[in-house]
């Protein structure tokens, strides 16, 4: 089974959070697969810059942390933005419907402590 994180997944993964629970946290740790979106990178970026969040740690040490970790950048494809277009709007943020949209069309289980996600046809665990 491959995973996506959300994107306060991958922050409290890195940042060592305690909101991460224990469960989830080995979960990510001994699953195979990891996915982050690069959305989930951009919206970390945008949130960022505008001071909408503060990291603990630099933005440029993402990309390697990922490495390390063995998680793997997902692009955006035309096909995850078909998909996106046909959701319903139970979720209107933008960036988490794209994680939608991309666990849909990759058959991920979406690693997320938002139950509005539950609204899709999707996995979601954060245990």
């Amino acid at each position: 089974m491959s995973h996506l994180l959300d994107t306060h997944a991958l922050i409290w993964f890195l940042e060592n959070d305690p909101r991460l629970p224990s469960t989830t946290r080995t979960q990510i740790e001994t699953t195979p697969t990891i996915f982050i979106s690069i959305a989930s990178l951009w919206e970390i970026a945008i949130k960022a810059n505008i001071g909408k969040l503060t990291l603990t740690f630099p933005f440029n040490t993402i990309e390697p942390n990922l490495t390390t970790a063995g998680i793997t950048q997902l692009p955006i494809t035309f096909k995850d933005l078909e998909i996106y277009l046909s959701l319903p709007l139970h979720h209107r943020d933008p960036f988490d419907r794209i994680l939608i949209a991309q666990t849909i069309n990759y058959s991920l289980t979406l690693i997320s402590q938002d139950h509005q996600m539950d609204a899709y046809s999707i996995q979601r665990f954060w245990n």
